[in-house]
């Protein structure tokens, strides 16, 4: 049984002078547990498309089901991971990450225990009741990561959340966030413009074309891959394999996009 599946998803954009076809005729489906990256030139619709996931946008047509339920019936099973980590200035660490609960009303003594238990899993347990302006990049991410995973979704969502970092927290956070979600079995669907970050954190890579978006070409990253972490995963030798394969695809595919 498929855990998220789309089926022939399409998504137009209307104004005034008529319409732009963003995404055409997508469908693919992703097991439970699994990491898929959605990868692609700008303007292909990978955040389109993640938008949709997320129920966030409707998209004008095709289907998509989480667990075989329609998508309407299961937003409150999927977690967003933005590029910035939109945490409250005015609130603790601590407040920040439960403000979901808070919000849903379904706060427990036993899941502010667990969200302090998690925080503390990931090295913030000395700033759980600092201000978000007094943390670092990836300290904030990690603390978004964390009000993200409380509400414990089946699906997580990831829209570039570690492009503002510096390459080094960028590594570390990769690592981090990958072992959190093998640890929660969490099915996963990332959207980078980062080639080596789509192999190292991967099951499979969906390449996009632009104009309209759609898949191009599906990469399957090898298993000897999948079983190291991301920053071991770079050293791999069919990591480089696989990077010079897709890097060929995507730059003939920007090429196009420029001819345009």
């Amino acid at each position: 049984m498929s855990f998220l599946s789309l089926n022939h998803i399409e998504h137009y954009y209307f104004s005034k002078q008529g319409y732009t076809k963003a995404l055409e005729d997508i469908s693919f489906s992703v097991p439970e547990g699994s990491f898929i990256s959605l990868l692609g030139p700008s303007g292909c619709g990978k955040t389109t498309l993640l938008s949709i996931i997320a129920g966030i946008l409707q998209s004008t047509r095709g289907e998509i089901t989480l667990q075989e339920k329609p998508l309407s019936a299961s937003k409150s099973d999927i977690g967003y991971m933005l590029q910035q980590d939109y945490l409250f200035p005015w609130k603790t660490i601590l407040d920040n990450v439960t403000v979901g609960p808070k919000v849903q009303k379904t706060e427990t003594r036993a899941l502010k225990e667990k969200a302090i238990q998690m925080l503390e899993d990931i090295g913030l347990s000395k700033v759980i009741d600092s201000y978000p302006q007094s943390l670092s990049g990836g300290m904030r991410q990690r603390a978004a990561l964390v009000r993200t995973l409380i509400t414990d979704p089946k699906l997580l969502l990831l829209d570039e959340p570690f492009s503002a970092l510096d390459f080094q927290t960028k590594l570390k956070l990769e690592d981090l966030v990958s072992s959190l979600l093998k640890d929660f079995n969490k099915t996963s669907v990332l959207v980078t413009h980062d080639i080596g970050e789509a192999i190292a954190m991967s099951d499979k890579i969906y390449l996009m074309k632009a104009n309209p978006g759609k898949i191009h070409q599906v990469f399957e990253v090898p298993i000897e891959i999948r079983n190291l972490s991301p920053f071991q995963a770079r050293k791999h030798i069919k990591y480089q394999q696989l990077f010079d394969r897709v890097w060929e695809e995507l730059n003939a595919l920007e090429s196009q996009t420029a001819i345009r």
